[in-house]
């Protein structure tokens, strides 16, 4: 699911990068480092980030100054489907990226 997680963020950041006007002063990263991966907001000077790390029960997704903003669990439906779990709600994977992006990606830039 974590391998999931992480080529669908890469998809949205390319779709955004995408949606960039051509002199536009920022860009949106993924980097991957085993069990974190990061998009990374830069804009001159200016960084910001989402950091997402595979914990042993859980996907932690944190702010760039480390603070956890909500974690991911997953559980198995009687019909063996895979469902993610924020705060007591079952979620899609859009759902997820949505709340771990939303900001990063479409702030006023």
């Amino acid at each position: 699911m974590f391998k999931d997680l992480k080529l669908q963020v890469g998809e949205d950041v390319k779709t955004r990068n995408g949606l960039r006007p051509n002199n536009a002063p920022y860009e949106f990263s993924v980097t991957d480092k085993g069990d974190d991966f990061t998009v990374l907001l830069k804009a001159g000077d200016f960084h910001q980030s989402v950091i997402f790390s595979l914990a042993e029960h859980a996907i932690v997704v944190k702010d760039d100054t480390g603070n956890t903003m909500f974690e991911v669990t997953l559980a198995f439906t009687d019909q063996g489907e895979c469902r993610l779990h924020v705060n007591d709600k079952e979620l899609e994977s859009w759902q997820v990226r949505r709340m771990a992006l939303e900001e990063l990606l479409f702030r006023n830039h």
